[in-house]
């Protein structure tokens, strides 16, 4: 049923009571909502880094004190607010049905929603719905809203329910029975929506597990097979780390003006569904790392170590946050080598350090520009204020340029002369380099950055441009 199609219901039957006199009585979790509680209140007292909350949300459910927390982000089903909109414009009453200990909850959610005209019990409901129904002064004959299956629920009794997420079986079902249920609303959760949550286009970053590759001279096809495998180790865990950080941030994400669009944040991939993807992508992971050195292994272990602290506290923390991000940028540098069995260069290690520090410096920019530029207070989840917007911009430039005076030092080493035979062609990649970070800084002060450089840098014509500049002289300086 489209939004469209609501716009028709709420005509009273003829045999029936008149239609002001029929409450809309709507569930709060799988009607009004479509993620479960205990989930979204467990991510707020993550992000909150309240872990004794966490823990007491986990053993005894509901929303503990989170209540207040998440209600104002809690992504509402369209389907169902416009129905309880055209109840409201037929004059009905409208009540929420809310177990008992949401209680607290369902009192925000109805302030958040306008003249709601009041809480039902879900307990009491679902053992009588007369009686409920009496006890708040109303007549016997209702309507409903909310998750149904065939087997029975609180739609029963009903003059007409409207069920949400219901799938084609169950519909089928609900037919041959001859149940006054309609379906509201299909099951979420589209493939599209759970490759998007798994970022797979973040994967690119991942082929710097090949750079050692390219820099060490060892192209067999063995080692070529290698890091292919290291690609594919760090693909998977990084897709595992993204859909535990997009848990934990969905709360934040909904208050972004772009993060709003992400799956757990949009309402469009149930967080159960989500969070159980993690320990499969992590067992592919670990699966494959076998075929590979055991120092690799050792790496990849301290990824995910590193990305799990990171998500949980080390975000949190004023540069330490980038200093960690560069860091599981160059891990991968230095898990490509350890896949191929050759030594990690200093310069190489350095290089990366300073470069990806730079990117990440870059980022914290933009996302402070962007709610500078819309007038919004200081980031919750991330201990930086929009005062710091120049000082983070210094900070970036330094690291940019230390990084490309590093480069220059390792063109004119011992070890570019013992590996290539025309090394003097490799210092026209400090320019490149040059040309392409200033240019990265330029873009994020004129706000035509993407919040993510590195994405940006996938995306852009220039920069693929002196990327195969840049291969190109080492080509030719081999």
């Amino acid at each position: 049923m489209t939004l469209q199609d609501i716009e028709n219901i709420g005509t009273p039957h003829e045999q029936a009571a008149p239609a002001s006199a029929i409450p809309l009585v709507v569930a709060l979790e799988g009607g009004l909502i479509s993620t479960p509680v205990r989930l979204e209140a467990l991510a707020a007292a993550l992000s909150a880094g309240e872990g004794a909350e966490a823990l007491a949300i986990l053993l005894r459910g509901g929303c503990g004190s989170m209540a207040a927390e998440i209600a104002g982000t809690l992504p509402l089903v369209p389907e169902t607010v416009r129905l309880i909109e055209n109840a409201r414009a037929g004059a009905r009453p409208v009540y929420l049905l809310v177990p008992e200990r949401l209680l607290p909850l369902g009192g925000a959610l109805a302030a958040r929603l306008g003249p709601i005209d009041g809480l039902l019990p879900l307990e009491s409901f679902t053992a009588s719905p007369s009686a409920a129904l009496k006890e708040a002064g109303l007549g016997p004959v209702f309507d409903y809203a909310g998750s149904a299956t065939p087997k029975g629920g609180p739609w029963q009794g009903a003059r007409q329910a409207f069920a949400i997420g219901m799938t084609a079986r169950q519909a089928a079902a609900f037919r041959k029975a001859d149940a006054p249920v309609l379906p509201l609303s299909a099951p979420g959760s589209s493939i599209v929506a759970l490759l998007k949550l798994l970022r797979p286009h973040q994967y690119a970053k991942n082929l710097l597990v090949l750079v050692p590759l390219l820099t060490s001279h060892q192209m067999g096809l063995h080692s070529l097979f290698a890091a292919l495998l290291a690609f594919v180790c760090f693909s998977l865990t990084a897709s595992a780390v993204y859909v535990l950080n997009d848990f934990i941030d969905m709360h934040a994400d909904r208050a972004h003006p772009t993060k709003k669009r992400r799956p757990f944040a949009a309402g469009t991939v149930p967080p159960a569904l989500g969070l159980s993807l993690i320990p499969l992508l992590l067992f592919g992971a670990g699966l494959t790392a076998t075929v590979l050195p055991p120092l690799f292994g050792l790496f990849l272990a301290l990824y995910v170590g590193l990305t799990t602290a990171y998500s949980f506290s080390l975000k949190k923390m004023m540069l330490a946050d980038v200093t960690v991000l560069s860091l599981l940028y160059t891990l991968r540098v230095v898990a490509g080598a350890a896949a191929i069995g050759v030594d990690m260069s200093e310069w190489l290690f350095a290089f990366s350090l300073l470069m990806f520090t730079a990117l990440a410096l870059t980022k914290r920019y933009v996302e402070l520009s962007a709610r500078l530029d819309r007038d919004l207070p200081d980031p919750s989840n991330r201990d930086y204020r929009i005062s710091d917007l120049p000082v983070v911009a210094a900070l970036a430039a330094a690291a940019g340029m230390n990084a490309i005076t590093v480069l220059a030092l390792y063109v004119n080493s011992e070890t570019v002369k013992r590996l290539y035979a025309h090394p003097a062609l490799l210092w026209l990649l400090c320019p490149l380099f040059l040309y392409w970070m200033s240019r990265v800084l330029l873009l994020a002060h004129r706000r035509q950055l993407h919040d993510d450089p590195i994405v940006f840098a996938l995306k852009d014509v220039r920069s693929w441009l002196v990327g195969a500049l840049c291969l190109a002289l080492m080509a030719l300086a081999a």
